[in-house]
């Protein structure tokens, strides 16, 4: 990366902070000037956003370099470093582009139910970018409170004693998560002495044995508190009942934020734990593995049994969370790749998808979403004596109707758009690790595994949304008409088009994602780029 580039990894925190700042001493009253500089600063992410990712996929970067900022020009692993490979400018990228549209999307009305809404915003902004670029597990815990402490006040964001019990639930499972990240990081830190990521890298496999327990124990307590975040089972009971209770916006940008968790896993398992880690090697794989398949199940059976749509996707979430972390306990390059791009898609169309959901739900009588063979059962049985033949559809409806079929085809992993692509890859790569021109020899039994939980999962997510589609824009000719405003309707348009791109534009995406992959699992240039050259290990890690 250029030097102006890599100055350029500090906007990403820098931006929200003084946007969030600023708009906090402007008066709740000037909205329209709060929306203004919000706006301007969650496009000006987009924007740095693809800068950074372009300057470290650009030709003569595609070796593998990351760029790296230290702050107050103090070498690592003193320093506080801000690191941006190809993993986190993409994370940076699809934060940003999520943003953008749950923002746009508030300023129909949510952006006024409640006080500082855009400052809370921008400063969760400013904690997700923090978590993906940090270097250090200390400055992890900083930007990781501080995403939290945002989250708490945009979840209570609103009226409603649902949203309020569901928004208390929600900051207690995030307090403890946060005593135990302490701990864990001071078990790492009092074996190992440092908390750089690259420096633990170096250092983890010289651990002496009488101190690996320890070393072990702290890792273990951390992976609680990540998988906690990325709703792995049997830690995900909080999130279901959360992200269908707050407001539709909140909801959108919380689907990146449970790939926070995902991504730390990502990021420090095959880091610090990969195949260069001592006697730690793999450590946690098979948790990874079973509890993501077990994620995944729990999610299945959970938008089975949805009678709600807000519920439905929000158990959605639950397996593609699992999803990936399945993959990731793979430990194949090509599976992570897979993984990568179906963690992209799932998140544009969830994000989609929780948007449309306020939007259908508009004008509908309580209890409506309950079962038809639910009303049965109760005697409630529908008595019009005369059928109508043909209803005309209005075209605000139509129009939700065919988002609605958008986003089930992304989140069910069916054609045209890139959900498909995204599970293709990933069976593709699960079945066939040496790729189509080699002979991988006989299929593993967690490759079958991975194989039927794809299928099974699509499979269930469909007929849990075929279901919710049919009583939501067919079964009910006569609801009301919500009225949608072009505010409203655009982002979801446009995060399903982004969708669409991923499938047109696969190959170079795919491409991306590869080389992510291959930089996670072998991170040698990583190691090199952020410890400076006078450490005697950085240097032979460079040379390795």
């Amino acid at each position: 990366m250029s030097r102006f580039a890599d100055h350029l990894l500090a906007a990403p925190v820098v931006v929200p902070l003084l946007a969030g700042a600023l708009m906090l001493l402007l008066n709740e009253r000037r909205r329209a000037w709060k929306a203004a500089i919000s706006l301007a600063s969650t496009f000006a992410l987009v924007v740095v956003a693809i800068v950074i990712l372009n300057a470290i996929d650009s030709p003569p970067n595609r070796a593998g370099s990351a760029g790296v900022y230290r702050l107050g020009a103090w070498p690592a692993p003193f320093a506080i470093v801000l690191v941006a490979d190809r993993l986190a400018a993409l994370m940076l990228l699809l934060t940003s582009v999520l943003a953008s549209a749950s923002l746009l999307f508030s300023l129909a009305r949510w952006h006024r139910v409640g006080a500082h809404f855009h400052s809370l915003f921008q400063f969760l902004l400013m904690g997700l970018d923090g978590a993906f670029l940090t270097g250090d597990l200390f400055n992890l815990f900083v930007f990781f409170e501080l995403l939290l402490a945002a989250s708490y006040g945009l979840a209570l964001h609103g009226s409603g004693a649902l949203r309020v019990r569901a928004g208390l639930h929600y900051i207690a499972i995030n307090l403890a998560a946060s005593l135990l990240f302490l701990v864990g990081v001071s078990l790492i830190y009092g074996v190992t002495g440092t908390l750089n990521m690259a420096d633990l890298a170096i250092r983890i496999p010289a651990v002496a044995p009488e101190n690996r327990p320890l070393l072990e124990a702290g890792a273990g307590i951390l992976g609680i508190v990540f998988l906690l975040k990325a709703g792995m089972w049997p830690l995900c009971f909080w999130l279901p009942t959360t992200y269908a209770a707050v407001a539709a916006p909140v909801a959108a940008i919380f689907a990146i934020m449970t790939k926070v968790g995902v991504y730390i896993v990502l990021r420090l398992w095959l880091l610090l734990f990969g195949v260069e880690a001592g006697a730690s090697t793999q450590l946690g794989g098979d948790w990874l593995l079973f509890g993501g398949m077990a994620t995944v199940a729990f999610g299945v059976i959970g938008t089975l049994a949805s009678q709600d749509l807000a519920r439905l996707t929000a158990f959605s979430v639950l397996v593609s969370s699992g999803t990936v972390l399945a993959a990731i306990g793979m430990g194949q390059v090509g599976v992570t790749t897979g993984a990568l791009f179906y963690l992209v898609s799932s998140t544009l169309g969830l994000g989609a998808l929780f948007l449309l959901v306020e939007l259908t739900e508009r004008g509908r009588e309580p209890g409506a979403d309950v079962l038809a063979v639910t009303r049965e059962a109760y005697g409630e049985e529908d008595v019009d004596g005369e059928e109508e033949i043909g209803v005309a559809i209005p075209a605000t409806m139509a129009l939700l109707g065919l988002a609605f079929i958008g986003c089930a085809l992304v989140v069910s992993g069916l054609p045209p758009l890139s959900g498909f692509i995204a599970k293709f890859a990933l069976l593709s790569a699960a079945l066939n690790p040496l790729g189509t021109n080699a002979s991988s020899g006989p299929i593993s039994g967690a490759s079958w595994a991975l194989l039927a939980m794809l299928i099974l999962s699509g499979l269930a997510t469909l007929i849990a949304m075929v279901r919710a589609g049919i009583r939501t824009f067919w079964a009910a000719p006569d609801r009301t008409i919500p009225r949608v405003r072009v505010i409203e309707m655009a982002p979801v348009g446009i995060l399903i088009i982004l969708c669409g791109i991923l499938t047109i534009q696969a190959g170079p995406i795919m491409r991306y994602m590869r080389d992510a992959a291959e930089m996670l699992h072998t991170p040698r240039s990583y190691i090199g780029d952020v410890l400076p050259p006078s450490v005697p290990e950085a240097r032979g890690a460079d040379r390795s």
